[in-house]
């Protein structure tokens, strides 16, 4: 591995940290179509903004691919926003075989893969792709999903997923996955809160370079993980630091 790699995988997380970046939910609301203040579209054109929290539907099925078209670089640019973490959740619908997870995850991706292509646009990779893209003006996103049901207990699945862009993890969403990471804070306890598996997902995210995003965790899960975690740049409530 080259030196510039290693940075690369090593301050993806504490770059996003210190990055200053000014955080505005929901770029698609109703103001971007209507008459704006300039002296407001000014400090967003020179703030590199970051939407932490942005659900593109996609199909998980494979039969279903590509999926419809949609015209996310348009609506970045009406927002004013350099990014969004352009995520998506594999339980939704329940998994029952094993390996489905994994399966609509890899499509969830494929499918995001297009939209990307036929929007001219790419997943930034590291904090230097974020501030080339808005010095450009030109928006990018930051590939994340919410759960960690596609590992199935096998953690070198994470480095399958870093390969194919995933920069942005939420360790739990609203179902248990398989192999459990921790206790959903909306479910009745059941695991004692951060698991071993959990515990080991946070470090190989540490080592390779991946955010990790703890909204679904109860106190539990979030005070464990707060006592292994070494790196700075994790996210605990949707918003860079």
């Amino acid at each position: 591995m080259s030196s510039n790699q290693e940075w690369n995988r090593r301050s993806f997380l504490t770059a996003m940290s210190g990055a200053g970046a000014a955080i505005m939910l929901s770029p698609f609301l109703s103001w971007a179509a209507i008459d704006r203040d300039p002296r407001i579209a000014e400090i967003v054109a020179r703030t590199l903004g970051i939407d932490t929290h942005n659900h593109i539907d996609v199909p998980l099925i494979k039969s279903e691919l590509p999926g419809p078209k949609v015209d996310l670089a348009g609506e970045l640019k009406k927002s004013g926003l350099s990014a969004i973490c352009m995520t998506f959740a594999v339980d939704y619908q329940k998994l029952v075989n094993p390996g489905d997870a994994y399966e609509r995850f890899i499509n969830g991706l494929s499918a995001m893969d297009e939209i990307l292509k036929s929007n001219n646009m790419k997943r930034a990779l590291n904090f230097a792709d974020l501030q080339l893209a808005h010095k450009i003006k030109q928006p990018i996103v930051i590939q994340s999903v919410e759960g960690g049901h596609f590992l199935e207990g096998k953690i070198e699945r994470l480095q399958i997923a870093y390969d194919r862009g995933l920069r942005h993890l939420g360790l739990l969403h609203d179902n248990d996955a398989s192999v459990p990471l921790g206790d959903i804070f909306t479910k009745s306890p059941q695991w004692g809160g951060l698991t071993t598996f959990g515990a080991e997902v946070i470090k190989e995210c540490e080592r390779i370079g991946v955010l990790v995003d703890l909204s679904h965790c109860d106190d539990n899960t979030v005070n464990g993980a707060l006592k292994i975690a070494k790196k700075t740049g994790f996210d605990f409530s949707y918003r860079f630091e």
